[in-house]
């Protein structure tokens, strides 16, 4: 079997997966219905780790073909056709990986959920549309993998639908991401127009030709095609991995079932526009305007984000909103053309977040899906493994040394401090103050869930085997995975990623970094001479202090800065403004229309008008039809009198 076969059958295995799951599995049962997904996902991450090795780490040529031909239109033929490069085949693994623990994990999450064969459907379902769109090899390939993680999501977020919050929340991530979308699709038809193919390779190798070509924006107002391609990608990133505006749909999503949360927010949905832009990384080099659009608003987001996570009481919330803080750092690597570097963090980030999810689920199952943090407490001594891992998610979060987030976090905050692109020294404050926010926010969570007394009267016990199996698979990641792979994914020659990736000279901020890389271990041991790693043990020490120490002072600081604290539970009036703009105003700008259009123009003129002209019509005939002959022909002979005159006087 050759690597494109293998690589179709790693997309296939959970599609076939679902299919069973969604249409048999009330017939065959539970135990039969998740035996039979674990193992299809199973195979496909065994699958993707020998794809890894053939071509990521024994350098295979990368392999691309044509597996049918989908749609032909004019000139134009579109093909279902994948790409096996090392870009595709890290990500193969990652998801493969993060899904399979998953679906172990949901076994004991789901026990006694009326839905658990549909769970499994959508789970494995998630896992094929993100599969695809990694595959692609072209956009249009791409979009429907984009579309599928969308509708799926759409299905997760709302699989409790009997309850109000998990319906508006579904239906919030799917508006938003529609909105991102708008965006692609432009994006998608701009690169059609100018490039006549939405294959990759060939829209590519074209971009230097069109580096010079304009378009016009507004009258007397030209703006670069590259440039325009660019930001019309960016915005459908934007929306897939919530950044700062189109972020509000992320917390939202905490309505799920958590299994869901670890794989949305780990490796699958969130980290989709991530990858994305990475892929497109030939056209967003060649347009400054761009990086520095994705650097600013990836700052942004990165450092305001982190800051609502302090305030929120649900354990599951704070790990999502320090999702789109992560998130915003990936977006600031690749504004800063570290394109690596942000594959590198998304990769680990993967792992250590996986972990988190799956560690509150396993609190969240503990104490009978309670998820508010101040009725937790001391549960350290009760959940042991689940405490451990935890703790181990939180390090890495933090960039404390040797953990995993440590290295990918460190390049970042590197990279940016090296970036000529405009809006760098922007970016590099606020990825530093997020060095302090993360461990403080993330800190705050296992103080307050497994430290101080107890806040809670049932009895706790730790997790079964099939939950916290998960936990420790993930863990090891969490702490190796870093130290590992820096070298050789930022700093080898070539890198991990090979060609998959392209960054211009002048743009090369890893090749410069390079220059004082020492060896994972003397960057560990080195990390006490850097900012980061003071700002991450002060955050940590902060929540120590604020939270166990001398808890009254959290107190007495909200008390003393209460406008801020206000802000902060607002968050910031992303979700008022939308509210009264987009809910409202929509509504209101509906009902004009409904007034308007529908009562006044349609019904009122062209229904109810039509309808009284001709009653109008018929009363004014029905008098002149009176009976009497001599009426008839004094009409006839007027009407031939009209009819002579006027061919006479015409004529």
């Amino acid at each position: 079997m050759n690597l494109l076969s293998i690589a179709v059958l790693v997309a296939l295995l959970p599609l076939a997966g679902a299919l069973i799951a969604g249409l048999f599995g009330k017939q065959i049962g539970r135990s039969a219905t998740h035996w039979v997904t674990i193992i299809l996902v199973a195979g496909s991450f065994l699958l993707s780790c020998y794809l890894f090795a053939v071509i990521v780490l024994l350098g295979h040529p990368p392999v691309e073909g044509v597996i049918y031909h989908w749609v032909t239109s004019g000139t134009f033929h579109f093909d279902v056709a994948i790409l096996l490069d090392h870009l595709s085949a890290t990500m193969l693994f990652i998801v493969s990986f993060i899904s399979f623990m998953v679906h172990i994990y949901t076994v004991g999450y789901m026990a006694d959920d009326p839905g658990y064969e549909r769970f499994f459907s959508y789970v494995s379902l998630f896992t094929f549309s993100m599969l695809i769109l990694v595959l692609a090899n072209n956009f249009l390939l791409l979009f429907f993998g984009w579309e599928g993680v969308g509708l799926v999501s759409y299905l997760l977020i709302g699989f409790w639908f009997k309850r109000e919050s998990a319906t508006e929340g579904s239906l919030k991530a799917f508006i938003a991401n529609r909105v991102g979308d708008v965006g692609f699709v432009l994006a998608i038809a701009a690169v059609l127009t100018y490039f006549n193919s939405l294959d990759y390779h060939t829209v590519f190798s074209q971009v230097t030709n069109l580096t010079g070509k304009t378009m016009p924006l507004l009258p007397g107002v030209r703006v670069s095609v590259i440039t325009v391609i660019c930001v019309l990608l960016f915005i459908g990133a934007m929306a897939k991995s919530a950044q700062v505006p189109l972020h509000v749909w992320l917390p939202e999503s905490m309505e799920g079932p958590t299994p869901i949360s670890a794989l949305i927010h780990a490796a699958t949905m969130v980290t989709a526009g991530i990858y994305m832009v990475a892929r497109m990384s030939p056209l967003f080099e060649y347009s400054q305007a761009a990086l520095s659009i994705v650097l600013i608003l990836g700052a942004t987001t990165c450092l305001f984000m982190g800051f609502l996570a302090i305030v929120q009481q649900d354990i599951k919330r704070v790990i999502a909103y320090s999702t789109i803080s992560q998130l915003g750092y990936m977006a600031v690597a690749l504004g800063a053309s570290a394109y690596d570097a942000a594959i590198f963090h998304l990769m680990t980030h993967a792992f250590f977040k996986a972990l988190l999810f799956l560690a509150a689920g396993s609190v969240i199952i503990a104490l009978h899906h309670e998820q508010d943090m101040r009725k937790m407490g001391g549960l350290a001594p009760y959940m042991p493994i689940t405490y451990l891992t935890f703790l181990i998610g939180a390090a890495a979060l933090s960039a404390i040394p040797p953990f995993a987030g440590f290295y990918s976090k460190d390049a970042i905050i590197e990279a940016v401090h090296l970036s000529k692109t405009p809006g760098a020294y922007y970016a590099y404050l606020c990825v530093l103050a997020g060095a302090f926010v993360t461990p403080l926010y993330i800190f705050r969570a296992v103080f307050l869930t497994f430290h101080g007394k107890k806040r809670y009267e049932s009895t706790v016990y730790e997790s079964p085997w099939v939950v916290l199996f998960p936990l420790i698979a993930l863990a090891i990641p969490s702490i190796i995975a870093g130290g590992l792979l820096i070298g050789p994914m930022l700093f080898a020659t070539p890198r991990l990623l090979g060609a998959s990736i392209f960054v211009l000279p002048q743009h090369d901020v890893l090749t410069a970094l390079s220059a004082e890389y020492k060896g994972a271990e003397m960057m560990a041991l080195d990390a006490s001479k850097t900012l980061a790693f003071w700002l991450a043990i002060a955050g940590v020490a902060t929540a120590w202090i604020f939270n166990l120490v001398r808890p009254e002072w959290s107190t007495m600081l909200k008390k003393r800065f209460l406008w801020i604290y206000e802000i902060l539970i607002a968050k910031y009036g992303f979700d008022q403004f939308n509210q009264i703009v987009f809910v409202k105003g929509s509504r209101r700008l509906g009902e004009f229309f409904y007034k308007v259009s529908d009562l006044i123009m349609i019904d009122g003129v062209f229904v109810n008008g039509s309808g009284k002209v001709i009653r109008l019509f018929a009363r004014t005939a029905r008098r002149i039809q009176t009976g009497y002959v001599y009426h008839y022909a004094l009409v006839m002979l007027l009407g031939l009198t009209l009819l002579l005159g006027w061919f006479v006087l015409g004529f």
